[in-house]
């Protein structure tokens, strides 16, 4: 079997380490096997978790980014992969049983995260733990939390874009979250209100924050600015969009399904436009090497 690095081996860590970490993790999967399904059919199915799909690789970006820490981790403390399993094996059952869908899902990944750390130890997690914690994007937002921000969400969207279309002139009549436009109803729903997007770009904003060496302040900056920019965004997209569906409606549709992840980036350039304007009025933005951080 290939020799691991020098780094790796003075550490106590052999290849059967690794193997064995693998087969645990693939043990957790199938022992939860009807959790995960569930989640890659929402994942693939339901266009309002389509953000999950870059969950996997943030987390493998930003163990990618800390990788030196390697070096640092020994496979002990595997007492806490136990702890783990029994948190979660108790949390997806209360969940399972009480169609509590969010803690039947939190519950199988911590047993999977517990059959790994059951190998690679504490320390693993404890030096590689902003990977861990992206993976918590993985938990479908409960149905209840989006209908409490989709409501307040819509009637902002379409209060804002009944604001801008005025600023310019544009006729437009609004009543509730329902917009009218050149005698063409729209109504402002989930597709449109941002909810959306304020999921994915929270995901982006967490890989952004935790791929550079940024203080710690500015980490949490950027995590709360990230749902802003994504409203702010998504009001872009929307007079767009109902602009689109007014005056070109065959090619509306096109564009509704596209300006999504279009949008997505221009939220993200407008946090990197935030840690450039930080960084030009002097404000203390990074620490030290990421490796160590």
């Amino acid at each position: 079997m290939k020799q691991l690095p020098k780094t790796l081996s003075r550490n106590g860590w052999t290849p059967r380490h690794l193997m064995a970490a693998l087969v645990m993790t693939l043990l957790g999967i199938v022992v939860t096997m009807d959790a995960w399904r569930d989640i890659v059919l929402m994942m693939w199915g339901q266009e309002e978790f389509n953000h999950m799909l870059l969950v996997i690789p943030v987390a493998i970006w930003l163990g990618w980014v800390r990788r030196a820490r390697l070096r640092l981790c020994r496979p002990t403390g595997q007492l806490l992969g136990v702890v783990m399993i029994a948190i979660g094996w108790g949390i997806s059952a209360f969940g399972y049983y009480n169609g509590i869908e969010a803690l039947w899902h939190l519950g199988s990944l911590l047993i999977v995260l517990g059959c790994f750390t059951c190998v690679a130890g504490a320390e693993m997690i404890a030096y590689f733990l902003p990977c861990f914690v992206a993976l918590l994007f993985l938990i479908p937002a409960p149905g209840m939390i989006r209908t409490w921000l989709s409501i307040p969400l819509q009637g902002l969207v379409a209060r804002a874009t009944e604001f801008v279309f005025q600023v310019i002139g544009v006729p437009v009549i609004r009543s509730g979250s329902l917009l009218s436009i050149n005698d063409i109803d729209l109504t402002i729903a989930e597709a449109c209100n941002g909810m959306r997007m304020v999921f994915a770009l929270l995901l982006v904003a967490y890989c952004f924050a935790f791929s550079l060496p940024l203080r710690q302040y500015v980490r949490g900056l950027v995590l709360v600015i990230s749902p802003i920019c994504a409203v702010i965004s998504n009001i872009i997209r929307t007079v767009c969009a109902v602009w689109m569906y007014a005056n070109y409606h065959e090619a509306a549709d096109l564009f509704h399904a596209i300006s999504g992840w279009v949008m997505l980036l221009v939220a993200f350039g407008l946090l990197l436009a935030l840690i450039r304007l930080m960084r030009w009025t002097l404000v203390p933005v990074t620490r030290f090497t990421l490796a160590y951080d």
